[in-house]
């Protein structure tokens, strides 16, 4: 079942009944799953025309586009599975809105909850503009969020094999001098001989050499492509070539944000707020948005300390730690990070020392 123009600019539902009144715009609203997609589709009245399941590859999804009016609006809802069916669409020419699942629930709550409902919702709440959408990055980025994502991945392997070799060795009590997995401790390792330690070396080595080659490429990217952004939060002490490209990546565009502190709550740096006759409660962190990202802000102000005892982020993280202790301060100074990195980008120079006014890093 689906929806069509006729010779006359009338719809038609393909179930066979001819509709009479003259084509409007037409809204479809997809509830989208790993094996296949719900679709609903409506018309400028809020009247259902059809609700379709549809298998999620490529071939099945263009297929159910050819019932659907060229003019068509498109929204699905994030996932870890959007991205495949969104290029299908967007490259078959179609307007496609990514919807905030967090939001979208909010504003359409069911106690009745199946596929076509979701998607008949999705469908209505885009037809009267009630879609809290997401932000969809441009290609490029995709990409090196991407690669970014993928030496993570490698690094987390590497560190799960040397916490697999710890294991052997406090099972066996064995006891190995030395700065771990340098040179010297790396030999005495194969000198125990021992298979299951051998083994996770040989992966350690291999992912060391996939690792290197992807911090080439990375710094090579920052040098020589157009990475004007990254270029300038490396001039940020603490931020290397690889966490600008993760600040970078998983930011996007920065001037979608109207101020750092929007920007901070992008990142779930702020804090949870509750207030109710008159009494605000502070709580946690929200750590909505990218966790990658507030880990790699939590190592650049680590990294940062080291080289900038004296900076206001270091300053923030010193009177923060002697109060609440390390945890918290490392997230306070990474929030006061952001705001740094969103002074740098929005400003487009390179970072320069703080003032005692604590002016936002620049």
């Amino acid at each position: 079942m689906g929806v069509e123009k006729g010779p006359s600019g009338h719809t038609k539902d393909l179930s066979g009944e001819d509709a009479t009144r003259p084509a409007g715009r037409i809204y479809v609203g997809v509830d989208l799953h790993k094996d296949f997609l719900q679709a609903a589709v409506m018309d400028d009245t809020g009247r259902l025309l059809s609700n379709t399941r549809v298998e999620n590859n490529g071939q099945s999804i263009r297929e159910f586009l050819r019932t659907v009016p060229d003019d068509a609006e498109i929204v699905i809802e994030s996932s870890s599975v959007w991205y495949g069916a969104y290029l299908t669409m967007r490259d078959a020419g179609y307007s496609v809105v990514l919807s905030n699942p967090f939001r979208t629930k909010a504003i359409a709550h069911s106690r009745i909850k199946t596929d076509k409902i979701d998607a008949r919702v999705l469908a209505d709440l885009l037809r009267t503009d009630l879609i809290p959408a997401c932000y969809i990055p441009p290609d490029e980025i995709v990409r090196l969020r991407r690669m970014v994502r993928h030496r993570k991945h490698l690094a987390k392997t590497r560190t799960t094999q040397r916490h697999r070799i710890h294991a052997v060795l406090l099972m066996d009590g064995i006891r190995i001098p030395g700065t771990p997995f340098s040179g010297p401790y790396v030999r005495r390792l194969r000198e125990l001989d021992d298979y299951r330690v051998d083994n996770y070396l040989d992966i350690i080595e291999v992912v060391d050499v996939k690792i290197k080659e992807m911090d080439a490429w990375l710094a090579k990217t920052v040098r020589e492509r157009d990475e004007k952004d990254a270029r300038l939060l490396t001039s940020i002490p603490g931020i290397s070539y690889y966490s600008a490209l993760v600040i970078v990546s998983e930011i996007g565009d920065v001037s979608r944000f109207d101020d750092s502190h929007r920007l901070c709550s992008y990142a779930g740096l702020v804090p949870s707020v509750r207030s109710s006759g008159g009494t605000t409660y502070l709580g946690r962190i929200t750590k909505r948005g990218s966790p990658l990202l507030r880990r790699t802000l939590i190592m650049c102000v680590h990294s940062h300390r080291v080289s900038q005892p004296d900076s206001n982020i270091s300053r923030i993280y010193a009177r923060i730690s002697a109060k609440k202790g390390g945890s918290k301060a490392a997230v306070a100074a990474a929030s006061k990070m952001l705001r740094v990195v969103y002074r740098v980008l929005t400003e487009g120079r390179e970072y320069v020392p703080e003032g005692p006014d604590d002016s936002g890093g620049l």
